[in-house]
């Protein structure tokens, strides 16, 4: 039982009553109860008022400072340069916004009204407008629920069908993680005192008007620990910019006194961007007497032994064809735009690369930070100019005639992620519109090709069809398109488990590889979603070999070093002046080239912040059916919709990435 008396005990009692109470009867002081009541209630709405005041004057500050960010945004943005061959899905998507805000105008009416087609006899219809209304309910009851019904479960079930294959990859990742599985070097390692017993290795990096990363690949290739005799370095530069070209002959000349075997290669007609650059260097005579090549892009930095790491697998494995290493990026807590691709490209090579690497033997190969056998490379056909993804061509060729690939997990090569939204727009581009090209030229081939059936349906269902078509169609149509869509036609709702619970699941899953990004899993997710119209329109366009398909950007980069890089520049500075990176030169042509440049410098154009239209719009809709969704007090759907607007905002208004000041 509760006691009915209570003992208090004050240290200092001067001057105060002592009343003694029983039980709890709390009207024995009803006036001191209604003094406290009426006093802690002010404070209380003191106190509430302030803190709605402290709100509402941070929101207003917020918001003025939101608007003004957008206004300059939108002065000094540049949208001439959009993709003009895009204009057809912009105006599909324009479209249908001005559609959406009609109809949400009427569905406001609507409720504030109380119209309802259930409840409303025919003959108590009053207005032109209700009746248009009461029309509208009833056609799209009959006819076009139905359709958007079809087209829904059709995408939901392609959704579905992505997801299982990705939680299939997921569940191979964990199976290589618990068996600890690792591709074995067959045979004995290289006798280090005896350097012929080395094959010979050709290194190969490609360029093309690389300004900021040029001289750190360079050096990092020269410094591969490899016999100086066994190793030849292929600097193939595709650079239009004359001062550049002069730039990196004198970079190439500089190791060349250091006795490394290094050669400068420049093309007078520069066709077939990366393919005809590649393809033009194996024309070379002295190509031939190499075993290996190895491909490094020029913002790519190899530890020293990453040859040593690498060759040494093609020994005792004559069916071997290629090697490739892992990605790690010196550059990805830049911005949050650098962790979101950091994401998903650790999901990319650690589950995908090394599932398919470890269990099919296949893989697409990454264009670089990879060890080709020479063999495989001639007897698949070499480089070809058809796509702008020379890389997936090679690998789709070699593995069609019989060649094997390993993926090495724990090798990695550092590089740089794009740290502007526009460069990795560009790059996505080209990445999803490539491998439709591709499935159109290399179709006929798969199907004639002496391998297996189930190689041949790897390649066509999931390598092609499932992973580089369903997903983006999928993903811009469910939820950009679709969604919103079933926002005014509740007949056709999407369930919660499609736009939350799933989704949620498989970004997770993506997660899991760096699972230190874990605080970035919604934006990731809404992310993705927003990147969707990009690749989406990239299909489109590579499927039906629309212009832009051929477009060939370089992704734009920073030259960002690793403190490791730093540290060791530092080292190699502190040396004697005979091995320093970079030698100063006193001869006549050394200094005649460098006034040459001085005198011929052209001012850099400046960046921009740009607006994208597309997206824009995008968001626009998905804001107007979020406030549809309000109207039917839809949770879920109405946060889904928001935010996913808002993010479609943040992107089309550059606002995600490297901010230009």
């Amino acid at each position: 039982m509760v006691p009915n008396s209570v003992a208090v005990t004050i240290e200092k009692p001067n001057d105060f009553s002592l009343v003694e109470m029983n039980g709890t009867d709390a009207s024995l002081l009803p006036e001191k109860q209604k003094a406290v009541s009426r006093k802690q209630f002010t404070w209380f709405l003191l106190l509430k008022a302030h803190r709605i005041f402290t709100c509402i004057s941070w929101l207003a500050m917020a918001s003025k400072g939101i608007l003004v960010s957008v206004k300059k945004r939108i002065s000094i943005s540049d949208t001439s340069e959009e993709d003009k061959r895009s204009r057809r899905l912009y105006r599909f998507i324009k479209a249908f916004l001005a559609i959406s805000i009609v109809a949400l105008v009427i569905e406001i009416i609507a409720h504030f009204n109380k119209w309802n087609l259930k409840l409303i006899q025919p003959w108590e219809v009053q207005g032109l407008v209700q009746w248009s209304y009461m029309a509208w309910m009833s056609f799209r009851a009959d006819y076009i629920a139905p359709l958007v019904i079809s087209l829904s479960n059709f995408c939901v079930v392609l959704f579905l069908i992505q997801s299982v294959d990705r939680l299939v990859l997921c569940l191979g990742c964990f199976w290589i993680k618990y068996k600890k599985l690792k591709p074995q070097i067959n045979g004995e390692v290289y006798d280090t005192k005896d350097s012929s017993s080395f094959p010979k290795v050709l290194v190969q990096i490609p360029m093309c008007n690389e300004r900021e990363v040029y001289e750190q690949s360079i050096a990092a290739a020269c410094q591969l620990d490899w016999p100086k005799d066994r190793i030849l370095i292929q600097v193939l530069d595709d650079s239009d910019d004359g001062n550049l070209q002069l730039l990196i002959k004198n970079e190439v000349s500089s190791w060349q006194e250091k006795g490394v075997n290094i050669i400068y290669r420049h093309r007078l007609i520069r066709t077939g961007y990366k393919a005809g650059n590649l393809k033009s260097a194996m024309a070379c005579d002295y190509v031939k007497d190499y075993e290996f090549v190895a491909i490094l892009d020029a913002d790519f930095q190899p530890n020293p032994d990453f040859l040593k790491l690498t060759v040494p697998h093609f020994r005792g494995n004559p069916e071997l064809g290629l090697v490739q290493a892992r990605w790690s990026f010196v550059n990805k807590d830049e911005n949050l735009l650098t962790r979101l691709q950091n994401i998903n490209l650790c999901f990319h090579f650690e589950v995908e690369q090394q599932v398919n690497g470890m269990f099919l033997n296949f893989f697409g190969f990454n264009g670089t930070a990879g060890v080709w056998r020479f063999k495989a490379l001639e007897e698949s056909g070499g480089w070809l100019e058809r796509t702008t993804v020379e890389d997936m061509d090679i690998a789709v060729r070699a593995h069609l005639h019989g060649w094997k690939f390993i993926f090495l997990n724990d090798v990695k090569v550092l590089c740089e992620l794009p740290e502007c939204y526009e460069a990795y727009k560009k790059q996505q581009h080209r990445w999803h519109s490539g491998p439709m090209q591709l499935f159109r030229l290399c179709l006929p081939a798969i199907i004639t090709a002496k391998i297996s059936r189930w190689k041949k349906a790897n390649l066509i269902f999931l390598f092609f069809l499932l992973r580089k078509l369903i997903l983006p169609f999928y993903s811009f149509t469910l939820f950009c398109i679709i969604l919103p869509l079933t926002m005014f036609i509740p007949e056709a709702e999407l369930p919660l488990w499609v736009i939350c619970y799933v989704p949620i699941f498989m970004s997770f899953l993506n997660i899991l590889p760096v699972f230190k990004s874990f605080p970035f899993l919604v934006p990731y997710l809404l992310f993705e979603n927003t990147m969707s119209v990009t690749k989406f329109n990239a299909m489109i366009s590579g499927l039906f070999q629309l212009g832009s398909a051929y477009e060939w950007v370089v992704t734009k980069k920073t030259g960002r070093s690793s403190e490791s890089d730093l540290l060791a520049l530092a080292e190699r500075e502190s040396k004697s002046p005979s091995e320093e990176k970079i030698l100063r030169r006193h001869s006549e042509s050394g200094l005649e080239m460098l006034n040459k440049l001085g005198q011929s410098e052209l001012p850099r154009p400046k960046k921009k912040n740009k607006l994208y239209k597309k997206e824009l719009a995008l968001a626009f809709l998905l804001l107007t059916a979020s406030a549809r969704s309000l109207l039917s007090q839809h949770g879920v759907h109405f946060y889904f919709l928001l935010f996913q607007g808002l993010s479609f905002l943040a992107v089309g208004l550059d606002l995600i990435g490297e901010q230009v000041s």
